[in-house]
């Protein structure tokens, strides 16, 4: 055999070798629902087994038992604390939780200057939909001048307590349902970012919105792709 083919082949054998070896390793930990504090994780949601080092399914459902308790999903994106899981609903496909990264804001009012605001969708790995039953909260980041410019002509717009000192203040805004983009306003000079709260039939109350945050809002999920038995092989 021509030594082109020897080596095609070895390469062939060491990528299947690899293929196999993953998915035998995510095998190995299918069906084992585990517990974190009082909430199961069963696929496709996994908890890592730190010992072992094994990858139980994709990246984007990895959770984080913090203090073994508290169960956290954690994201590639650089600008979020994760989620904090208070329920999952395997049946709806369905997570109620709450945005660390939100919670963090207000527990370092009002000099929060390193956090900025982000939409709460831009922080969710692909898998993950906010559903459409959630209320929206809008913030708004603004140099004094600037607020105060809001607050004189928006009446329902409310001054929290977080901010950067003196640089800038933060305002909020109920803004009805969260896919319903009539009620969201703009003002000069302020930076806008909309979370989702699960709020009440009646709606959000913008003055309560540090409870509406720690009560969190509803996350649903897409399955991931089924691994193909044939997938990386070469016919």
């Amino acid at each position: 055999m021509a030594p082109g083919c020897w080596f095609f082949r070895a390469l062939w054998l060491s990528v299947m070798l690899t293929v196999a070896a993953a998915e035998e390793q995510v095998e190995a930990c299918s069906g084992s629902a585990k517990k974190c504090g009082n909430t199961t994780i069963s696929r496709p949601f996994w908890l890592p087994d730190w010992e072992t080092g094994k990858s139980c399914g994709s990246p984007d459902f990895e959770v984080t038992c913090r203090n073994s308790t508290a169960p956290v999903i954690l994201n590639s994106a650089p600008i979020s604390f994760g989620f904090a899981i208070v329920n999952i609903s395997y049946k709806e496909r369905s997570l109620h939780v709450i945005d660390l990264g939100k919670r963090y804001l207000l527990q370092h009012a009002p000099n929060s200057c390193q956090v900025p605001i982000w939409n709460t969708s831009a922080k969710l790995s692909a898998p993950f939909r906010i559903s459409p039953g959630n209320l929206g909260l809008i913030f708004y980041s603004c140099p004094e001048a600037a607020g105060a410019a809001a607050l004189a002509q928006d009446g329902e717009l409310v001054q929290t307590g977080m901010g950067c000192g003196n640089k800038s203040k933060v305002f909020v805004r109920a803004g009805g349902h969260y896919n319903d983009t009539s009620g969201y306003r703009s003002y000069d000079g302020c930076d806008a970012a909309v979370t989702p709260v699960v709020g009440a039939d009646g709606g959000a109350n913008a003055s309560q919105y540090e409870q509406l945050i720690n009560d969190g809002f509803i996350l649903t999920w897409e399955l991931p792709r089924p691994r193909s038995g044939h997938e990386g092989r070469s016919t």
